[in-house]
């Protein structure tokens, strides 16, 4: 059976439904999320009580705010429920994106894939008319819209469905599909789970069929969920691996997330049975609007079209383009991490490491090792021990820590670190004075090349 394009298929009007039905969907997820994070009190033990914050190249600015940066969280939950209910859209989901993203970029210990995501959608649906129906901005402007052109709808599918096949492409190497790395290390450290912690995920025949069904996955179900003979079994694969996943690895809201997402791949007139629902349960709680004086129109004719569409095509491009950055780099990825983050690759590698740190005094000859724990929490100094720009920038922090007007000291690294189930090997080049190196986008030729190769994208 043959799918049939029309040649204007991104002017072709489509049912406003969908865009509501996302819209409200996302607003709920981030709130949650946003509540969430802040009844754990990871506000306080990731941002407020460390004494130090990994940053971000080029971002080194972005800090937190001592405990004004609960403020931050406050002002990204107020405007996360502001696009739930649509009002003002546009000006809440720009501030629910910079807000989202300062957090995000405050300190790269927390670094997730799914945050990252977050951001790049938020961003796309700045662009987005999702309050075209069924938010308060009808209600207010008497104004709704019963059909948007096509292409919103498609910028959203076509992002969820990169995110999936960049994942897939990445588990196309060597360790993931002929070693069934890192799945092995972990599935096998999940005995506690009932009935299959102690059998089924000990089985080696196991990790590899999860390995390889988990590529198969991710490279097929974009297209599944776009086929409409095979989008329910689509989304009950969806549904089945997120909550699979979610019980096997501690991944917080990412399986929601993503099951949440899938469903802008179902038909309009879905989205709009969910809405609804939404609205009988809304009038019975006596939270729904009635507002007859509301005019209706066929179709919105989005303002400055022409000025969005260059803006798109090079979010796009980006998308495309940056997940392959490394390449640009010499040596094996999975060790060196340049070009790793921001690539859609998830839970790809296991590393294990200790990093410990020299002060030397070049003027009289005298050296002493540095505790990290003294100044970096738990997560930071395990997060450091592996990852070289981490290990590049609490140098400088030891070096500026210890070196004074009168006197530079000098910062060296010992550091062995084990990819994979490989053994433990020497990371950074223990002769290489890091105090003096500086962080940029040029080969960091002070990573001490992987005793071994793995074979892949």
């Amino acid at each position: 059976m043959s799918i049939k394009i029309p040649k204007n298929f991104l002017s072709v009007n489509k049912d406003s439904s969908s865009l509501a039905f996302f819209r409200i969907g996302f607003g709920i997820l981030m709130c949650f999320s946003i509540i969430r994070f802040w009844l754990k009190g990871w506000i306080k033990s990731l941002y407020i009580d460390p004494q130090f914050h990994f940053s971000y190249y080029g971002f080194e600015w972005v800090k937190p705010i001592e405990e004004y940066t609960y403020l931050i969280f406050v002002f990204c939950f107020v405007a996360a429920f502001m696009v739930m209910i649509g009002l003002k859209y546009r000006a809440a989901i720009i501030c629910f994106f910079l807000s989202f993203t300062y957090i995000e970029l405050m300190d790269k210990t927390t670094y997730l894939n799914h945050y990252y995501f977050i951001s790049m959608l938020s961003f796309l649906m700045i662009f987005l008319p999702l309050n075209a129906s069924f938010s308060l901005d009808n209600y207010l402007n008497k104004k709704k819209y019963l059909t948007v052109p096509s292409w919103c709808l498609i910028s959203i599918k076509l992002f969820v469905a990169l995110i999936y096949i960049y994942a897939g492409i990445a588990k196309l190497n060597s360790d993931w599909l002929f070693e069934a790395m890192p799945l092995k290390i972990w599935l096998t450290s999940k005995y506690d789970i009932p009935i299959i912690g102690d059998s089924l995920l000990q089985l080696n025949w196991v990790h590899y069929l999860m390995s390889w069904g988990g590529m198969i996955y991710d490279l097929t179900i974009p297209f599944l969920l776009l086929y409409p003979p095979t989008r329910l079994f689509a989304f009950f694969m969806v549904v089945f691996f997120h909550v699979f996943t979610m019980v096997l690895f501690p991944i917080g809201m990412f399986p929601h997330i993503m099951i949440f997402c899938s469903t802008i791949f179902f038909s309009s007139s879905s989205h709009r049975k969910g809405l609804n629902l939404l609205k009988k349960i809304l009038i019975n709680l006596g939270l729904f609007f009635k507002n007859n004086d509301s005019k209706q129109y066929d179709h919105l004719k989005i303002r400055n079209q022409n000025k969005i569409a260059p803006v798109l095509f090079v979010f796009f491009f980006l998308q495309v383009v940056i997940p392959f950055r490394h390449i640009a780099y010499p040596g094996e990825l999975f060790w060196h991490e340049q070009g790793y983050r921001f690539s859609w690759r998830v839970m790809l590698i296991e590393k294990v490491g200790y990093t410990n740190f020299k002060i030397k005094d070049p003027d009289l000859g005298t050296s002493f090792m540095v505790n990290s724990s003294d100044f970096l929490t738990p997560l930071q100094e395990k997060q450091m021990s592996f990852q070289p720009d981490f290990i590049l920038e609490f140098a400088h922090y030891l070096g500026d820590n210890f070196s004074n007007e009168n006197k530079k000291v000098e910062v060296y690294a010992d550091s062995f670190v084990a990819l994979n189930g490989r053994p433990s090997q020497r990371f950074i080049d223990p002769e290489v004075n890091l105090y003096k190196e500086k962080e940029s986008m040029n080969n960091k030729s002070w990573i001490l090349p992987l005793n071994d190769e793995i074979k892949g994208l």
